[in-house]
């Protein structure tokens, strides 16, 4: 019964609050709607300019394939090289190809490193395939098949959401309350630790809940994007992670005596959790160093699941090492959470 009214409690300073319910609600619906339209790998929109000396029918045809693609902007054929170079010099062009006796010369603005190595390796395609003559190549795509880069992004929002949305809220709590003084009115009770923390943790948990279903209705109602797999597959996944990002932001709450030290811990090891799961970038380009903390990370495990459930259709049998992984380290936090509460009998 104890736990029950603690429960209450929680809920009622969340409703009280003026900020809090609006959070709650809007975050979800702003990432998932913006997000997926600006976080993207693929390079567009990069600004050609050609020098073509030839000036034969072959570089010709070249110019046009270069103009036509969706992948380029035609900045315009320039008379010397010299002063495609000012173009780059000024931003005006990102990559200049130059045509003479037969041979190309590509030169990319490797001030933006993605942009300048993608731009370059586009156009080698387009340079180094024959112009009048069908490739002989074929690629077979498994999953994904239109390779829309939403799907497979928006699973990896997900754990974006529930990072923010289920780590700092209850880091900011127990801090809160502590600058408050209305702790101390709990530690003179005789509440146990384990029910004080799981009437810390348990709200949020089902905030979790709401929060992914309100993704997973937008990936829908939005994007026309669904689980390929099971859908309460995702919800298992959702609430493991949650049970992680609360238990260790109760942790750095615990040892925290304000709330600007308890957000400054947080966000450092947010960022570097979030950085090294391979949310962004595939964690086996990292270095060695570096790939052996995805071990610990279980934000690699979530992504690495829920893009399997998501795209590839896979289920529980193809997600176990990853849903034991993340119930392994959610309890270790756990119970690191209840043990460092310090409650003053």
């Amino acid at each position: 019964m104890t736990l029950k009214y603690l429960i209450q409690k929680e809920f009622l300073q969340i409703r009280r609050n003026a900020f809090l319910p609006k959070l709650i609600v809007m975050f979800p619906i702003v990432i998932m709607c913006v997000m997926p339209w600006v976080m993207q790998m693929e390079v567009k929109n990069i600004v050609v300019d050609v020098v073509d000396i030839d000036h034969t029918v072959e570089s010709q045809r070249l110019v046009q394939q270069i103009a036509a693609s969706n992948y380029f902007i035609f900045g315009g054929q320039k008379g010397t090289y010299a002063e495609a170079m000012k173009d780059i010099e000024k931003g005006k062009a990102d990559v200049i190809l130059e045509i003479r006796g037969g041979k190309y010369l590509i030169a990319a603005n490797a001030v933006n490193g993605t942009k300048g190595s993608m731009g370059s390796a586009y156009l080698s395609q387009i340079v180094s395939a024959p112009v009048s003559t069908l490739s002989a190549a074929s690629v077979l795509t498994l999953y994904n098949k239109q390779q829309n880069y939403k799907l497979y992004m928006i699973p990896a929002l997900f754990a974006i959401v529930m990072m923010l949305m289920t780590g700092f809220l209850p880091t900011l709590n127990i801090v809160g309350e502590k600058e408050a003084g209305t702790i101390e009115q709990i530690n003179v009770t005789p509440v146990s630790k384990w029910s004080f923390i799981l009437a810390k943790l348990i709200p949020y948990w089902l905030i979790a809940l709401f929060v992914i279903t309100v993704c997973l209705l937008l990936a829908w109602f939005v994007y026309g994007i669904t689980p390929a797999g099971p859908v309460w597959l995702i919800y298992v996944l959702a609430m493991l992670l949650a049970l992680f990002f609360s238990s260790f932001g109760l942790i750095v709450s615990n040892y925290s005596d304000t709330m600007q030290q308890a957000m400054f811990v947080m966000w450092f090891f947010v960022v570097s959790i979030m950085l090294l799961s391979g949310l962004f970038t595939p964690t086996r380009s990292m270095p060695q160093w570096a790939y052996l903390t995805t071990y610990i990370n279980p934000m690699h495990y979530f992504i690495d699941a829920i893009r399997t459930v998501f795209i590839r259709g896979g289920g529980l049998h193809e997600t176990a090492h990853q849903v034991l992984a993340l119930a392994g380290i959610g309890t270790l936090m756990g119970c690191w959470a209840v043990q460092s509460y310090k409650k003053n009998s």
